[in-house]
């Protein structure tokens, strides 16, 4: 019996939307259930790209190959749709919501996720248990979204939401970007706290940093030059790239 991968893209060529300059060049990739795979590459060579074009950013057209998730192509599905079926992405740069507070985001959130209204007070008692495994401040619940956060409270508040959302397949877009070792900890963990709930999550970390994968113990780190994956291996790869950095790998140093 063949088992069909929590998330699969093939051959997936993307461009901008404006311009149609091609960045993807023939992206293959399959993470399966409960599995974290790691997707590592120098500056300029996909990787933003690619968790854009996974949750169907209109700044980039697909023009070759596929996307599916839990077995269906959404690769032409709007970006509301694919959240709601599970996928859910962690930006790289945060955007402040002013006007709206963290608790009334994840509750609207929520209703669109699942279909569901929870009570404000059903959903505070959730929030505030997730707060405070992610070591952040119970006044958090009621600040509007992002503004005036910190770094680390931004990307903090990202986990919060996929705790929260409980997506299927999670796409971490340099989540550990600008923190320090302290405030990366508590991001890593934060992850496999989601992860100790929801055993099957799914999780592709886009990151520079070994640091990152240190705390979460990837399956498979994938390395991607120039918008191709190019090797695929485990932490042995990250061993390499510390030693002979991306040039090894085809890369042109700037």
């Amino acid at each position: 019996m063949t088992t069909v991968p929590l998330f699969e893209i093939d051959g997936l060529h993307a461009s901008t939307a404006e311009g149609g300059v091609e960045i993807l060049k023939g992206i293959d990739l399959q993470v399966g259930i409960g599995e974290v795979h790691a997707l590592m590459g120098p500056n300029g060579s996909g990787k933003s790209t690619l968790a854009n074009v996974i949750l169907g950013s209109p700044e980039y057209e697909v023009t070759a190959g596929s996307i599916r998730f839990r077995g269906e192509d959404v690769t032409q599905w709007p970006t509301d749709v694919r959240g709601k079926a599970g996928l859910f992405l962690a930006f790289q740069y945060p955007q402040e919501i002013s006007g709206v507070s963290v608790l009334n985001f994840l509750r609207q959130s929520l209703s669109a996720r699942k279909g569901i209204d929870m009570s404000v007070l059903e959903l505070r008692l959730a929030i505030m248990e997730w707060m405070d495994r992610l070591n952040m401040d119970a006044s958090f619940a009621e600040r509007y979204v992002n503004e005036g956060f910190s770094g680390g409270e931004k990307k903090r508040n990202e986990i919060l939401q996929m705790a929260i959302l409980e997506p299927e397949m999670a796409i971490l877009d340099e989540t550990d970007s600008g923190l320090d070792i302290d405030a990366l900890r508590i991001v890593a963990t934060g992850v496999q706290e989601v992860r100790s709930e929801r055993p099957e999550l799914g999780v592709l970390a886009i990151t520079h940093y070994q640091r990152l994968l240190s705390e979460l113990h990837p399956d498979q780190i994938h390395v991607i030059i120039d918008g191709r994956i190019v090797e695929s291996g485990g932490l042995e790869l990250v061993q390499r790239l510390e030693a002979e950095g991306y040039e090894r790998f085809g890369a042109v140093a700037p």
